[in-house]
């Protein structure tokens, strides 16, 4: 009976792995899809990878709410020519993920000369109805 208990601990543990990788590829790929909507701004994309309560710090202190921070993206008061993600870790508890990386950025925002910025990032992600929404960001310069 004690060998079958042993074996069924090690199903689950197995199948819990396998779940939580899952989990990781999937957020790695919703950081890399709202990353390529950061280059190529969509409205529709952005309201798709986000959470209505999204709380969007940026490294000069602003923070922007959904609306606030889609608009920003889409006409151009942000607008990015490159980015560089690095350093990147993600850890995942229930549907909660935490995702931090470093962001390196070639920028054009409005009004602005063409510039970089270079940046450590934090980023929660939530899954809701089977997919991972950035509930809120925080970035610093480094």
């Amino acid at each position: 009976m004690q060998r079958y208990i042993v074996i069924l601990a090690m199903v689950l543990i197995s199948c819990s792995n396998k779940s939580n990788e899952s989990n990781i590829m999937a957020v790695k790929k919703a950081v890399e899809v709202f990353r390529q909507t950061m280059l190529h701004p969509d409205q529709s994309k952005f309201e798709a990878l986000t959470s209505p309560l999204l709380s969007y710090g940026h490294s000069n202190g602003l923070i922007e709410d959904r609306e606030n921070c889609i608009a920003s993206m889409v006409d151009g008061k942000f607008k990015f020519l490159q980015i560089e993600l690095t350093e990147e870790t993600i850890d995942i508890e229930d549907n909660t993920a935490i995702v931090r990386h470093h962001f390196f950025a070639r920028t054009h925002d409005e009004g602005k000369s063409p510039g970089t910025v270079s940046l450590k990032v934090l980023q929660v992600w939530h899954l809701h109805n089977g997919h991972w929404r950035l509930l809120s960001r925080q970035a610093v310069r480094i």
